[in-house]
């Protein structure tokens, strides 16, 4: 059995769990394993058969109040409480800010090992083998785990997203044995970012700039830009994020965020080893700079020698006879 997590917004299923879905799916047929889904806190109804047609025999609910609200504690809890009941063999997650807390507190909690920000699931001898970048991404690793249930959050945007069936699997509630005593950390509040801009690590294209875009208002550019594509956002280097120009929640790399977008377009952005291993693994590389030496050309699939200032408006101009 492969048990995955699923994470919601706001009501709504984040894309990054249903690839995670997807993902169990394609194992679970080799391995002849059952794939199980399970909500955490309240939801809409319809939150059950969304997921269920992903791949998920069963969904499992657990509407407790007291997960309501995000909390590691409460939400580890809760999901080893389910996991003592199912038994799985395997706990997938996806990488998310959210993910990359629950795991490493589950594993801790049950005593076992974690596979984090995992980039490829293979399965050898009848064993799930995981592989993920290492050494800033310079390197890949492969290795198995030992320990049962075999916990791993999975990076977004790296795993194909299934084409959901038509078929509903069953939905199950269960009420996990928490009142909330003893929980001391919760959240209280969520602060959206002002203008509500798509959060990088969910984007399908990144514009990106760095310290090339000279100035704060600059980065109005590739806002404008991303405007005009759906699930597109604005990234940014760690030096244009250290001189003020945008807020850390852009930043893409090694001390910031992993994306793996299907396309990212680095603008200004020379391609430090740091900012490589945050956005290395994107399918579409596009950069452009003035330096024909830079390192971002080194693992770019499309460059351009030039002045993004000149570079900006005419590709702007081409997206908008594109969405015409």
């Amino acid at each position: 059995m492969i048990l995955v997590d699923i994470e919601t917004r706001q009501g709504k299923i984040k894309k990054s769990s249903l690839e995670a879905l997807s993902e169990a799916k394609r194992r679970g047929a080799e391995l002849a394993s059952e794939v199980i889904a399970v909500l955490l806190g309240p939801g809409p109804e319809e939150l059950g058969p969304e997921v269920s047609v992903y791949g998920a025999g069963r969904v499992y609910r657990l509407p407790n109040p007291v997960l309501g609200a995000y909390s590691a504690e409460s939400y580890g809890q809760a999901l080893a409480a389910l996991i003592a009941d199912l038994k799985p063999e395997a706990v997938f997650l996806s990488a998310t800010a959210r993910g990359k807390d629950l795991a490493p507190r589950l594993a801790a909690r049950l005593g076992v090992s974690l596979a984090s920000d995992v980039t490829r699931i293979g399965v050898r001898d009848r064993t799930l083998e995981f592989t993920r970048p290492i050494f800033a991404g310079k390197a890949l690793l492969s290795f198995t785990l030992k320990t049962r249930p075999q916990i791993a959050t999975l990076r977004p945007n790296v795993f194909p997203l299934e084409q959901p069936g038509t078929v509903a699997g069953e939905i199950v509630a269960y009420e996990p044995a928490m009142d909330g005593a003893g929980i001391k950390g919760r959240v209280v509040e969520l602060l959206a970012e002002k203008g509500g801009e798509l959060d990088v690590s969910e984007a399908d294209v990144i514009f990106s700039g760095g310290r090339g875009m000279k100035a704060p208002e600059n980065f109005d550019l590739l806002r404008q830009l991303a405007a005009i594509i759906p699930r597109s956002a604005v990234g940014a280097s760690r030096s244009a994020v250290d001189s003020g120009w945008i807020g850390h929640a852009h930043q893409v790399g090694q001390t910031g965020k992993t994306v793996s977008p299907n396309l990212y377009m680095a603008f200004g952005i020379s391609g430090a080893i740091q900012h490589l291993a945050g956005m290395s693994s994107s399918k579409v590389i596009a950069a452009v700079n003035k330096d024909p030496e830079a390192p971002i050309f080194k693992v770019a699939d499309y460059g351009i020698v030039g002045d993004l200032f000149e570079v900006i408006p005419a590709l702007k101009e081409e997206l908008k006879k594109l969405s015409e």
